[in-house]
């Protein structure tokens, strides 16, 4: 598979449970972090909507990685360029940059340290103990955006 398509889609048990973890954040509760990311649809215009995990890291800079690839969340948000994270009635409108493949390493560790259990499936055997090269390896696969 070429890693600048890299995309899992949801596949049986995947759809009920994206779909009520993505209640959730409506209704105002986190799990792990997670929130609402909204982006407005690169063809339709209209909102869009699916559960993330916002990453801060130790410096304070705050990240999206998109753990099943290049999802239409992805390719919204790089037309977009600007979102909304959503937990509740708390809106907060941001701006994201993607990240150079070369600058993901870092990223991806800590995600993986953050989040592996839940999302390490998607990783394909890449873990949080993973040596940087083999990091670099599947990076093109995995999108990664800066928050301002």
């Amino acid at each position: 598979m070429d890693a600048s398509t890299r995309y899992i889609g949801p596949k049986g048990l995947d759809s009920v449970m994206n779909r009520f973890f993505n209640t959730l954040p409506r209704l105002g509760i986190s799990v792990a972090g997670s929130r609402l990311l909204a982006v407005r649809g690169r063809k339709s215009g209209e909102w869009r909507t699916t559960m993330v995990n916002v990453l801060t890291a130790a410096d304070g800079a705050r990240y999206l990685v998109a753990p099943r690839g290049h999802t239409q969340w992805v390719r919204n948000l790089r037309a977009s360029g600007t979102g909304e994270l959503r937990l509740g009635r708390r809106v907060e409108t941001f701006s994201a940059t993607e990240v150079a493949d070369t600058d993901k390493i870092p990223v991806l560790r800590e995600y993986l340290k953050r989040w592996g259990w839940e999302v390490g499936r998607f990783f394909e055997g890449v873990t949080k103990d993973s040596t940087d090269d083999e990091l670099a390896a599947v990076a093109p696969g995995f999108p990664v955006f800066a928050l301002d």
